[in-house]
């Protein structure tokens, strides 16, 4: 199945194209087997993903029950909700049963989620790793469709101070101006320096122009008693650590 990210707004199936499953609607079945029930009894953990979006969409179509919809739309995306989480307003609305209200509540709890797991992040973290950066960067460059270039400060102890955005592009590129990098280094009184950037179309290996400033940030961070740590490219299925390969 293609990657969502690669499809375009066109190319999502229309609500005709879907097999229709033949089911009841939800009121006549079990009371321990509907979802805001079950969840009720049971937990939240109970609950299938499907059953969840359902509670979301709050009920489904005259063919569909709101769970049915749920599957549809996670089938479409292999079953994968960091995929959900990419569609837009437009590609959610192709699924049958969902209009713009429905779509916007789907992405606002996607986006609680992931800003829940950005909340977590911002507890002091201390940098060991390559995947301490990982997991510390993932709640903001999660799911996004362009590029953007993003500081770590660490103090001498390599607790993370803060981090800093500090360009957003496009799909194929951003641009980071080491003045700006620096900049903020020296007003947060940071003493070493994790560059992040993402590359939305997964591919995790450095261009020719990453390598070339890595180089340069390395020679001014050095000259600044700003030393990088670690430049690491960003994407959601992993990462590349200019560290791990003995690029710094």
């Amino acid at each position: 199945m293609q990657a969502v990210d690669n499809l375009s707004e066109d190319d999502l199936p229309t609500p005709e194209l879907y097999a229709i499953p033949a089911s009841f609607g939800i009121k006549s079945w079990a009371e321990e087997d509907r979802p805001r029930e079950k969840l009720m009894q049971k937990g939240r953990a109970a609950l299938s993903d499907a059953e969840l979006i359902a509670i979301l969409l709050g009920s489904g179509t005259t063919k569909l029950t709101a769970v049915d919809v749920g599957k549809l739309m996670l089938q479409a995306v292999d079953n994968d909700l960091n995929e959900l989480a990419r569609l837009s307003l437009k590609q959610l609305c192709r699924h049958p049963g969902i209009g713009p209200a429905k779509a916007i509540t789907v992405m606002a709890a996607l986006e609680l989620g992931r800003r829940r797991k950005e909340s977590g992040a911002g507890r002091r973290t201390t940098i060991t790793c390559s995947r301490d950066i990982y997991h510390l960067v993932r709640p903001q460059l999660q799911d996004l469709p362009h590029e953007e270039f993003w500081v770590v400060l660490l103090n001498r102890a390599n607790v993370v101070m803060r981090s800093e955005k500090i360009s957003s592009g496009g799909v194929a590129g951003t641009v980071a101006d080491p003045k700006l990098i620096f900049k903020h280094a020296l007003e947060s009184l940071a003493s070493s320096i994790i560059l992040v950037h993402n590359h939305p179309s997964g591919n995790r290996q450095p261009s020719a122009t990453d390598i070339s400033l890595t180089k340069k940030l390395k020679e001014a961070g050095n000259f600044l008693d700003l030393p990088i740590l670690d430049h690491l490219i960003y994407t959601d299925h992993g990462y590349y650590s200019f560290g791990d390969e003995g690029l710094l």
